[in-house]
C-alpha cells in the first residue's frame, strides 16, 4: 500500500511546517491591528421602552 510509505510525504510535512514557522508566522505576528478591542470604551445602549399602540 503505497499511503502507508512515510518516506515522501514526511519529507512534504517537515518543509510545510518549517516554511509556515520560519517564514509566515514571523509576518503575521508582526501584523498590528488598527483596532486593537482594548482601546474602546463599553456604551451604554439605549433602552427607552416602546410604546406600543395598542396599550
Amino acid at each position: 500500500m503505497p499511503q502507508l510509505n512515510p518516506n515522501p510525504w514526511f519529507f512534504i510535512m517537515i518543509i510545510s511546517w518549517l516554511t509556515l514557522s520560519l517564514i509566515i508566522q514571523p509576518k503575521l505576528l508582526k501584523f498590528v491591528s488598527m483596532n486593537p478591542p482594548a482601546s474602546k470604551t463599553p456604551t451604554n445602549p439605549d433602552t427607552t421602552p416602546w410604546t406600543w399602540p395598542w396599550t
